[in-house]
């Protein structure tokens, strides 16, 4: 005669048998919509092309990265090229918005600060995007990289000069040759500041319009931005 589990033990022949593994596991995963899908893929290809940039960057991985197959990207972009594409129209518009907005002031030397230090924020901010838009691509024109940016901050600079080069009696024809210059300065400085990242912004900011408002031979000793008050 065998034993059977007494019920006083714990086990008891009443309780109801353990249902079978499979039954016992819910899907964690929730499936996204397509717009949440490719704002993900987005995200994602930011970030490679940022690390790794254009070249570097595959499919495959971005797919990895998003837990999907390869034909879900190509079904959203048609491809790399087209995954760039959007990264970086998206980021040209965020960092001209950034710069455009902080153009309140009505100084030059003001609005230059504004310029400078919206787009040390960026850098600081959105330091993926603006690693995608400093590395050059082969597959896309001079439209939409960050010299193409630079060049419409610079038309916009260009404007406020002229008008300022006209109320001193200077060649408004030389606002474009200045504009470009001053423009020309602050990103590179930005470009350098980005793997740097001391002193603080705000203190690169002040020299850097020190150098330009004040020129090399009237440098302020210690320069402060009059548009930035410290928190």
């Amino acid at each position: 005669m065998t034993d059977s589990p007494s019920t006083n033990g714990g086990v008891g022949r009443d309780r109801p048998p353990a249902p079978p593994p499979a039954a016992t596991k819910t899907s964690s995963r929730v499936r996204m919509s397509a717009a949440q899908r490719r704002e993900q893929l987005i995200a994602i290809g930011r970030q490679l092309f940022a690390e790794r940039g254009f070249d570097a960057t595959s499919i495959e991985e971005v797919a990895s990265r998003a837990k999907v197959s390869k034909p879900v990207v190509y079904e959203h972009f048609g491809g790399k090229e087209g995954l760039y594409a959007v990264v970086v129209d998206r980021e040209v518009l965020a960092l001209l918005d950034r710069i455009t907005t902080a153009l309140t002031a009505g100084h030059p030397r003001e609005l230059l600060e504004q310029a400078a230090l919206a787009l040390l924020t960026y850098i600081e901010e959105e330091t993926s995007g603006f690693r995608v838009l400093v590395r050059e691509s082969p597959v896309l024109s001079a439209t939409g990289n960050f010299s193409s940016v630079m060049n419409d901050v610079a038309h916009q600079v260009e404007h406020i000069l002229g008008a300022e080069f006209k109320s001193r009696a200077y060649d408004p024809k030389l606002a474009e040759l200045y504009s470009q210059s001053l423009v020309g300065m602050v990103a590179l400085t930005g470009r350098w500041w980005l793997e740097v990242r001391k002193p603080r912004k705000e203190t690169v900011a002040a020299h850097l319009v020190n150098l330009a408002w004040n020129g090399l031979s009237h440098l302020e000793a210690k320069p402060t931005l009059l548009t930035h008050r410290p928190r």
